[in-house]
């Protein structure tokens, strides 16, 4: 008999996840004393608390990195983005500078988060905070009425952010057709964009985006994220700025990129493949694919198309040059479709101010600083290391609430959208099941695209270990 959804009050153990992966859980005293008496200077920079600005973040957030004005210019657009200013605070080679570096970036948990900063800086001095004056990096990028970037500056300023924001809300007042007047244009700019991205290659899956949240109960549960036009267009100016940082450095000679290599010829060969067999036509190369993935229906054929896509996304890194070291030889990034730096969220990732104080340099025309240069070829590591621990905390905090709300439940059966096949030696498949929304293994023969019934043979909220089989019971 096939189950139903059944109201269980998960209570995965998130404090042996950060034991399992050392996550730190405070600051020592001389990181704290640093941070406490950071205090970043007014000087020389420009006055720009008259450039109207917001944040638009998750509800409750506190560690603002960016502020946002979108508005019409001409026939054109001219966006400006704040970014928080953690170049002006952290001393380098300093105490708080060699903790950032050992963290890499924060670490979010559904009980709270590991930060990079001390919160006296993340969620205090150096947020971008609706409540005065914020030192702040502010690009200035101005672009024509089909979206294309005609201009780019940057520089250090004062900012004053209107009104924290977040998605919902947004969303909820562009769709009555009003819309804050710091972001007026958003609306406009954010389709031209995402088109685009389409038209530079740019291949995003857009597969479901599990989360973990309080259930009502003392417990917790998993949904699915439903990202809404807003979130994405925000998504796109923050990529806008990347792209912009990324040519500045290439144009210098200098810098650090976020890399992803194209994708290869046999892979596009094997996807186009796949998309017949689960009903799609599309041809073997990335334009082609950019093209699809978005117009794709809700259905089980295509959400097996989108986990096959992630073929096409392997071998992510990070790429520092300069001073003797040439740029890569492809400097891409195969899900933007353009090379690309991070230097949006230095509150929450380590290598965003050392990218923002490369492209500070670059745009006043004065050489990076010799402290910066020297830090460039160490953080590929760091920041792949740390890359890696989030995203096995992220999975791991998932993995076990899952395991959590289906324990109890191990011989019964369940309709699953199946997103992998099982490989000819066994291997088992992937298996998607709606509700709870799990990711899982399964034993047995399964076809990709295809609806299956299947049987929970295990649910470890321990270790997060599930798995399904298939076939009679």
């Amino acid at each position: 008999m096939l189950c139903h959804p059944v109201a269980v009050s998960a209570r995965p153990d998130f404090a042996a996840v950060r034991a399992e992966f050392d996550l730190p859980a405070g600051f020592p005293p001389d990181v704290l004393a640093e941070a406490a008496a950071a205090e970043p200077s007014a000087a020389g920079r420009r006055d720009a608390t008259d450039v109207a600005l917001v944040t638009i973040d998750p509800p409750g957030s506190k560690d603002l990195d960016q502020a946002l004005g979108v508005a019409r210019r001409g026939t054109g657009f001219r966006v400006h983005y704040a970014i928080a200013d953690l170049g002006a605070v952290v001393a380098p080679e300093g105490a708080l500078d060699r903790e950032v570096r050992r963290r890499g970036q924060t670490v979010y948990l559904p009980d709270g988060s590991v930060p990079l900063h001390p919160p006296v800086l993340s969620e205090g001095a150096s947020s971008l905070l609706p409540d005065g004056p914020r030192p702040a990096v502010l690009w200035t990028v101005d672009l024509d009425a089909d979206g294309e970037v005609v201009d780019v500056g940057l520089e250090r300023a004062l900012v004053r952010s209107l009104a924290q924001l977040d998605y919902a809300g947004v969303q909820a007042d562009v769709d009555a057709g009003r819309v804050h007047p710091a972001i007026a244009a958003l609306p406009e700019l954010g389709p031209l964009r995402r088109a685009h991205a389409v038209r530079r290659g740019a291949i995003e899956l857009e597969l479901p985006e599990q989360e973990v949240l309080p259930d009502g109960a003392g417990g917790w549960t998993v949904r699915v994220r439903r990202r809404p036009p807003v979130e994405s267009w925000n998504a796109e100016i923050s990529l806008l700025t990347g792209m912009a940082a990324g040519a500045m450095m290439l144009d210098a000679g200098i810098g650090l990129l976020r890399t992803l290599p194209a994708a290869e010829d046999a892979a596009l060969r094997d996807f186009a493949r796949t998309a017949g067999e689960l009903g799609f036509t599309v041809a073997p190369t990335v334009p082609a694919v950019a093209a699809l993935l978005p117009g794709l229906p809700d259905t089980a054929p295509a959400l097996a198309l989108r986990r096959a896509a992630t073929s096409l996304l392997r071998g992510a890194g990070y790429a520092a040059f300069g001073d003797g070291t040439a740029a890569p030889a492809d400097p891409g990034h195969g899900g933007i479709g353009a090379p690309y730096a991070h230097v949006t969220a230095p509150l929450r990732r380590l290598v965003d101010r050392f990218g923002t104080e490369v492209c500070l340099a670059v745009a006043a025309g004065r050489e990076p600083a010799d402290w910066l240069r020297a830090a460039l070829p160490e953080l590929p590591s760091l920041m792949s290391a740390s890359d890696a621990t989030a995203a096995a905390v992220d999975r791991a905090c998932v993995d076990r609430t899952e395991a959590a709300l289906l324990a109890g439940r191990v011989g019964e059966r369940f309709e699953v959208v199946v997103l992998r096949p099982s490989g000819p030696e066994g291997e088992p498949g992937e298996v998607y099941l709606a509700e709870p929304p799990v990711l899982a293994r399964c034993a047995g023969p399964v076809a990709a695209g295809a609806q299956a019934t299947v049987t929970l043979v295990e649910a470890d909220p321990a270790t997060g270990r599930i798995s399904f089989a298939a076939g009679p019971t």
